[in-house]
């Protein structure tokens, strides 16, 4: 059985791995592919009476450890300069206003059409607000640089921002304003701490000569973030300010206490990071979408009577994100097709108490909102023109020759 278990799971990532490649040429999303694969697995195991153990159970795992891997890889990707700093704060308000005006609106119609309280609404309506930068992030390869750096920006920080939120709305009993000072002073003390914990382990990296020391690091990304989960204190900062302090290594070679830390070295060492991180993030994104493939029920992605409230958040979600991108001169294609919810979106809804759950936003509102979204991402990448490496080369060293001395 042992033999079996292993030769499946080589399988699925090398047939992930095939998805992956034949993304740049067939532009449907490596999601939907496998969302689809662990789904047919599903059916086959029923079909042939093949018994399997709850999946459901390492489905937050997976999706915790993917989280962080995806911000962590989608950070060190982020470049931070005087270049980016315009695109930088579109991202930032194209992923924080849109988010607030669903969150608030759906909360308010909740609480006076449903009477729940507004608290409950936030929390209910908060995991359909965030960009999944799981799915995001991997579907823009094809892009140009700039709108690659877009999605990544806006989707990182849609995550953060969203995750902030629901912590906030599930803090004590009710919304305070007491309650959102004390929030207000968790963000700040996680700050710190990201600042401390960032350049120490950049340091590390930097200083460790032994063969193993990439491993080491990810897994103290990892360690850093539950702990400060278990303080309920905003842990994706940590993993966002630790890519962007790697990603943007060069820009602290003015820094006084770092002036021991040979950064030609640290340069190369972070690049191999990336590497490292990337393939990580590669295995455990295949694997959290097999298994929430999998554990998919057919009549819950077929579930009409949830269609109404997955498609009005739908409608919603790109009516809002067609008038941001306009509003912030962005360009529509494929743009405004990429606002896919996913893996934050079931981790959020996982994590609501039984007591505080809105019998109507259930699990098919989830799966439908999820595949809907993704679906409609798919379509907008099909009929997006493929960039020309030789262009973007022409365009590049145009750049470099038109900047300023």
């Amino acid at each position: 059985m042992a033999e079996i278990f292993i030769i499946g799971i080589c399988l699925i990532l090398l047939i992930s791995y095939l998805f992956d490649i034949t993304t740049k040429f067939t532009k449907i999303p490596s999601v939907i592919l496998l969302l689809a694969t662990g789904w047919m697995l599903n059916q086959i195991g029923g079909l042939y009476n093949i018994i399997i153990p709850n999946l459901n159970v390492i489905l937050p795992i997976l999706g915790t450890v993917g989280l962080i891997l995806i911000v962590l890889e989608g950070s060190l990707e982020l470049e931070l300069n005087r270049s980016t700093q315009n695109l930088v704060k579109k991202s930032a308000v194209i992923a924080l206003v849109p988010l607030v005006i669903i969150a608030l609106g759906f909360s308010a119609f909740l609480y006076y059409e449903w009477n729940l309280s507004f608290k409950q609404s936030l929390i209910n309506i908060i995991p359909f607000c965030i960009i999944s930068s799981s799915i995001a992030i991997p579907s823009a390869i094809n892009l140009s640089r700039e709108k690659r750096q877009f999605i990544t920006y806006e989707s990182s920080l849609s995550d953060i921002i969203g995750v902030l939120f629901f912590n906030f709305a599930t803090f004590g009993t009710a919304i305070t304003l007491t309650g959102a000072f004390h929030f207000a002073g968790q963000f700040m003390l996680m700050l710190v701490i990201s600042v401390v914990a960032s350049l120490v382990l950049a340091v590390l990296l930097a200083k460790i000569d032994h063969h193993i020391k990439y491993g080491p690091i990810i897994i103290l990304n990892i360690l850093i973030y539950q702990v400060a989960k278990i303080y309920h204190l905003p842990a994706l900062i940590f993993i966002l300010f630790f890519g962007l302090v790697l990603g943007n290594v060069d820009e602290m070679r003015n820094l006084k206490f770092l002036r021991n830390v040979r950064f030609t070295k640290l340069t190369r060492e972070v690049q191999h990071f990336k590497d490292v991180v990337i393939e990580a993030t590669f295995i455990v994104r295949t694997l959290f979408f097999i298994v929430f493939g999998f554990v998919l029920k057919t009549e819950d992605i077929i579930n009409t009577d949830s269609l109404v409230w997955s498609v009005s958040i739908v409608v919603v979600i790109y009516v809002l994100r067609a008038i941001f991108l306009k509003l912030g001169k962005m360009d529509l294609q494929p743009l405004f097709y990429i606002a896919p919810r996913g893996l934050i979106t079931v981790l959020l809804f996982l994590s609501i108490t039984p007591k505080d759950r809105f019998p109507y936003l259930n699990e098919s509102v989830v799966i439908q909102v999820i595949l809907l979204t993704t679906f409609v991402m798919m379509i907008g990448l099909l009929f997006e023109k493929k960039i020309n490496p030789e262009m973007l080369k022409f365009s590049k060293f145009k750049k470099d020759v038109e900047a300023p001395e």
